[in-house]
């Protein structure tokens, strides 16, 4: 029996939700065309400012929430706190509406962002602190990204010294930006830095609706949040 609730119809209104870094947008699709959507640069205000930024998209849209006919968030890496805030708030309205949804990848959302034929070998970096990048190394295929090294949190030395040197390698990220010098130096002219904004709530809800297409969507209760590492409760407990 087909499991309820994991598929979206061909060309449904979709909303995209991403607040795992300080870079928080939500976007509205129908299919995967891009309707509207909402950026802001604001990682301690996203509990305040989420419910409202959603309403005013789908109002100024002449849309209401139960015309929406699936969710994709982003489930992390990235903050403990905005993994938790996107990922409550989007059960909410799954749960209360029945829609589908699709958990997705910050690092593969934002490969997917500079994924074109020519850009062969993409890393999505993302600043981890405590000297440590939440990072992966995707290849740019006919079919979509293949993950070449697994998600993680690494420490940014260990990690930079797998990437293979002799390939052009484009970097997307605020981990990007912090270890700019440190990749020239591993990486030198092969080192390509993408001057995209890091919004990601339209790849979110790409990715997303293509997973909903292919019946892989979630129920609320199967939805984890991909930290990566643990919690500073987690550790000091």
């Amino acid at each position: 029996m087909e499991k309820l609730g994991t598929k979206i119809e061909e060309e449904a209104f979709l909303l995209g939700v991403d607040t795992t870094t300080p870079s928080g947008s939500i976007a509205l699709l129908k299919g995967t065309s891009l309707l509207a959507e909402v950026n802001q640069d604001s990682p301690t205000t996203f509990s305040e400012r989420l419910l409202p930024a959603i309403r005013f998209l789908l109002e100024s849209n002449g849309l209401k929430i139960q015309d929406v006919g699936g969710f994709a968030v982003a489930v992390g890496p990235g903050s403990f706190t905005g993994i938790r805030i996107g990922l409550s708030t989007v059960k909410s309205f799954a749960y209360s509406s029945g829609r589908p949804v699709a958990p997705v990848s910050t690092l593969m959302a934002l490969a997917r962002k500079i994924q074109h034929p020519k850009n062969r070998l993409i890393c999505p970096l993302l600043d981890a602190k405590k000297n440590e990048v939440y990072a992966a190394l995707f290849e740019s295929k006919t079919g979509g990204l293949r993950e070449l090294i697994p998600q993680g949190a690494y420490s940014p030395d260990a990690f930079f010294s797998r990437l293979p040197a002799h390939r052009v390698i484009h970097f997307i990220g605020s981990g990007a930006g912090v270890y700019r010098p440190v990749l020239f130096q591993y990486f030198q002219n092969k080192a390509r830095f993408s001057q995209r904004t890091p919004f990601i709530a339209y790849e979110v809800g790409l990715i997303g609706y293509e997973m909903l297409r292919k019946k892989q969507g979630k129920t609320i209760h199967e939805i984890e949040p991909l930290y990566l590492r643990k919690s500073q409760a987690e550790e000091k407990h």
